[in-house]
C-alpha cells in the first residue's frame, strides 16, 4: 500500500511540475464574479445616492423648506458656504452644516405640521 501511495505522489509532482495546469484563469472567475456583483449591487446604488444628495445640497435656496438628519424640520433663513439658518419656529434659528440637510420638503409642509 505504501509503495502505490508514493507512486502516486511521484506522479503527481512531476506532473506539476511538468507545466502549468489549464484552467489557471478559470480559477479568478468566482473572484471576478463577487467583484462585479459587489459593485453593481452596492457601490454603483451608493454612488448615484451620493451624486443626488451633492445636487440637492447645491440647489438649495432661501425659503425653502428642509429636514436635517437629526430630524429637525424649518425654512432656510440663510445660507453660507459651509451652514445655514434655519428658523424651526417664529423667531427661533439654529445653524446647521449645509451637509447635515437631509431632504428639501414640498412647499407648505411645515404650515401643514402645526
Amino acid at each position: 500500500m505504501i509503495s502505490i501511495a508514493h507512486a502516486q505522489e511521484v506522479a503527481t509532482t512531476a506532473a506539476g511540475a511538468a507545466g502549468p495546469q489549464p484552467g489557471g484563469v478559470m480559477s479568478f472567475l468566482p473572484f471576478i464574479g463577487i467583484l462585479l456583483f459587489f459593485y453593481f449591487l452596492v457601490l454603483r446604488p451608493n454612488h448615484r445616492r451620493t451624486k443626488e444628495h451633492a445636487a440637492m445640497l447645491e440647489a438649495l435656496q432661501k425659503g425653502a423648506e428642509v429636514v436635517t438628519q437629526g430630524g429637525l424640520a424649518g425654512r432656510i433663513a440663510k445660507i453660507g458656504e459651509q451652514y445655514l439658518l434655519l428658523e424651526i419656529a417664529n423667531g427661533v434659528e439654529v445653524a446647521v452644516q449645509r451637509s447635515a440637510v437631509q431632504m428639501e420638503l414640498p412647499k407648505g409642509t411645515l404650515k401643514s405640521l402645526s
